[in-house]
């Protein structure tokens, strides 16, 4: 897997958020509480969905994957960086580094699909209710969810061929906490135009493609909305579509002024904060979103918990 024939550096650096051992130690604790949380939480939401049929819906079909996602996509980055912390060694392998930043993008790129395809899914859901059942078939559930995968690895996959082709050969300082791209584009000694504008490419895509569904899809909406005669029904149609949308909102916002400010005139403490975001805090709070906004999730959360304790009763 090594193309680089004449690259010196075998392993990257990473400064994490700060060099102070007192804040770092505080960091540590905080980090590791919201990897936990996140993971019990996350596999709590696959198990719910699982075992209860009231949620064998294409809704929470899709709800699943974004929690597995999350899952993930945490555990990427986060156990490395506790890691680093208990040992003092901020140190990860040249291979280990492009590989950590190959899985960020495929869960990163994944998640915006899957996204899109939960929008579309609420579109159909309010804006042709008779049609739905026919129109989101389970099949046509897995084909979407499929696909977002795909292209997540499709992507990762291309960003991994050009790092790999990219030589190494000088400083090898990375001030952040996980291998990002933009930072390993200014480490390289080699001519990174050509991955540069890969990169750019790419992720333009995956952002414009993905959020004109999302926006499409929740400008149907809010028409089928204005057209309904009941001030309940359209309390109703908005709250079912509320929980995703304010993910939805926290997530293509965060991700897009981090890029921005990784590639502008943010300095570089500034892009490490607001890369804490989505990358540490989104998973958590889209299993909070979901669990407190959800009805139909708590009740069966409630049904699953009760069932334990009367099993255990007996």
């Amino acid at each position: 897997m090594d193309h680089r024939n004449d690259s010196m550096v075998t392993e990257f650096i990473l400064l994490g958020l700060t060099d102070n051992p007192k804040l770092n130690m505080v960091l540590f604790v905080l980090f590791l509480l919201i990897y936990l949380l996140t993971v019990v939480g996350n596999v709590w939401v696959i198990s719910i969905i699982l075992a209860s049929a009231q949620l064998h819906l294409p809704q929470y079909f899709f709800l699943s994957h974004l929690a597995f996602l999350d899952f993930c996509y945490s555990s990427v980055f986060i156990p490395k960086m506790l890691m680093n912390d208990i040992t003092g060694e901020n140190v990860i392998s040249y291979h280990g580094c492009l590989l950590q930043y190959s899985f960020v993008n495929m869960f990163l790129t994944t998640e915006c699909f899957l996204l899109s395809a939960m929008a579309y899914d609420r579109y159909l859901a309010i804006c042709h209710p008779l049609l739905y059942k026919g129109l989101m078939t389970p099949k046509i559930s897995i084909c979407l969810v499929t696909a977002s995968y795909l292209l997540g690895c499709a992507s990762s996959v291309t960003h991994l061929s050009s790092l790999l082709h990219l030589s190494f050969c000088g400083p090898n300082i990375i001030n952040h906490y996980f291998c990002d791209i933009p930072l390993l584009f200014q480490l390289s000694c080699s001519d990174t135009q050509h991955s540069q504008l890969l990169f750019i490419v790419l992720s333009g895509a995956t952002s414009v493609s993905t959020f004109s569904i999302v926006i499409s899809s929740y400008l149907g909406i809010l028409l089928a909305v204005l057209k309904m005669h009941s001030a309940r029904g359209r309390c109703k149609a908005l709250s079912t579509c509320a929980s995703h949308l304010t993910v939805v909102t926290l997530f293509y916002g965060t991700v897009i002024f981090t890029y921005l400010g990784t590639s502008s005139s943010y300095p570089q403490d500034t892009a490490k904060i607001l890369s804490m975001f989505y990358t540490l805090l989104l998973p958590i709070l889209n299993l909070l979103i979901y669990s407190m906004r959800n009805r139909e999730a708590k009740e069966a959360m409630i049904r699953i918990i009760k069932r334990k304790i009367l099993a255990q009763g007996t």
